[in-house]
């Protein structure tokens, strides 16, 4: 099942991609599917109809792994009071 992440990539606006497994220390490049920006919006430089993006590791700054649905109950939230 794929994950929801956020991606930043080095000179660009963050965006949400799908990912269907977590990146390994020994890949050479991320791979993802579903990119969009945070709006929800097509992303400007991609063509229509792409399927996948690999992107090489010294083009990503992070990634925020976001929680699955299951999770989020286990995920505690910082707050103030």
């Amino acid at each position: 099942m794929a994950k929801t992440v956020i991606l930043h990539i080095v000179g660009e606006d963050p965006v949400l991609a799908d990912l269907e497994q977590d990146p390994q220390p020994s890949d050479a490049f991320i791979k993802v599917s579903n990119m969009r920006k945070r709006d929800g919006k097509d992303v400007p430089y991609l063509a229509a109809g792409v399927q996948y993006v690999l992107f090489p590791w010294h083009r990503v700054s992070f990634i925020e792994m976001m929680p699955s649905e299951e999770e989020r109950d286990k995920v505690v939230d910082f707050f103030r009071l």
